[in-house]
């Protein structure tokens, strides 16, 4: 067989089945005819005792001089012991984007993450990917790909950075497993909204004015004791809601006045109680069938959904735009007031990242302020103002 060049190439015509041109000076290199007349230049070699066919190009897409040198650049890398198709077949065999996240969430986030967490992982995977990326294969996906997904979620910011964290994390896992070659995370640096902060921190006024509503429900029997006891316990501990509704009478303390918690979102916790709040739990029926302190209305069962009673409180109250979570964070408003050093509120409320307390820094009373409040007082020139009868000052 004579030499592939262009002239033998337009010299053959199709059959009624692929027809082969071996070219005589390389070996394994030729030139395939279909039968619709496409040609395609093909190398035919062997690795071990296997015999495999790599497609250089189409007629075209390739002069016949073009696909002799990435034939002879493919014996090369034969030569070396390595497999020309061997990146092929496992770009075949790659899993997609959508394979890889339900992965994820299986082995990460339902094996080592909390049930709420997990939950939450699952919700912004499964509503906030599309479809169109879940369908990429794992190793194209690039930053703008990531950043139109975050982008597209801009009404709202709180949900585009929780994805966004969520993704990281996804592609981080995915180097891990080696899906995807190391330091290659396209989450890495697309930078996330500028988010309103959420904090709401209930003045010592506010938070009288709510004991004050939730001692009148109780009176008028407006709402479960078991609703309002959790409500009281979220307020004088500063736990988590979760910690509270799956609370046992079994984890209580009573001679420590604490409540040890065999499991919580950052591990075991002890969570100190105070007075009142073991006022609170004296105050509520224990029943044999039922190990919960919070009980619901299902026979054996814990208090699951609080959020519809808070809303109709929280409305009597005045303080509509107040969340549960909301109370923990008046909870370590009241701790950093009272001078508590921010480890200690830490502890308190159970962090286990010294950067999740720091949050609460800007609350502490500013030494510098004080400073000057002290000499002030001492430096007392101003007159004593005199309150009269209709509320003028003299």
């Amino acid at each position: 067989m004579p030499k592939i060049t262009k002239r033998l190439i337009d010299a053959t015509e199709a059959t009624g089945k692929d027809a082969f041109l071996w070219d005589d000076e390389l070996a394994g290199f030729g030139l395939k005819v279909t039968p619709s007349g496409r040609k395609v230049f093909v190398l035919q070699y062997r690795i071990g005792r296997r015999s495999r066919r790599i497609t250089l190009g189409t007629l075209g897409a390739l002069t016949a001089d073009q696909a002799r040198s990435h034939a002879q650049a493919a014996l090369r890398q034969i030569a070396r012991g390595d497999d020309p198709m061997a990146e092929r077949d496992l770009k075949r065999a790659e899993k997609t984007t959508g394979e890889l996240l339900d992965q994820f969430l299986q082995e990460h986030a339902d094996a080592k993450l909390k049930g709420r967490s997990s939950a939450e992982y699952r919700r912004l995977v499964e509503t906030l990917v599309p479809s169109k990326l879940r369908r990429l294969p794992i190793t194209e996906i690039g930053r703008s790909h990531v950043a139109q997904v975050h982008n597209g979620l801009v009404k709202t910011p709180y949900q585009a950075n929780r994805l966004l964290a969520v993704l990281r994390k996804f592609f981080n896992w995915c180097e891990k497993n080696g899906f995807r070659v190391d330091h290659s995370n396209p989450a890495l640096h697309v930078e996330p909204f500028k988010e309103r902060k959420r904090e709401r921190f209930l003045t010592p006024v506010e938070i009288s004015h709510l004991g004050e509503v939730l001692a009148e429900i109780e009176r008028e029997g407006g709402q479960s004791p078991f609703v309002i006891a959790a409500l009281r316990l979220l307020i004088l501990t500063g736990a988590r809601l979760g910690e509270i509704l799956t609370l046992q009478w079994a984890w209580i303390d009573f001679d420590n006045s604490c409540i040890r918690l065999p499991d919580s979102k950052t591990g075991a916790k002890t969570i100190y109680l105070s007075p009142p709040a073991m006022q609170v739990l004296a105050g509520l029926p224990r029943y044999e069938d039922n190990s919960h302190v919070i009980c619901g209305l299902k026979k054996g069962a814990c208090l699951v959904n609080l959020q519809k009673p808070w809303r109709a409180i929280r409305t009597r109250a005045g303080l509509d735009n107040v969340r549960i979570h909301d109370l923990r964070h008046s909870f370590a408003s009241i701790a950093v007031a009272s001078g508590m050093s921010l480890p200690m509120i830490g502890k308190l409320l159970g962090h286990s990242q010294p950067q999740t307390t720091a949050r609460y820094a800007h609350l502490a009373y500013d030494p510098m302020k004080l400073a000057a409040d002290q000499v002030g007082r001492k430096i007392d020139i101003m007159p004593r103002l005199k309150v009269v009868a209709n509320g003028t000052s003299i």
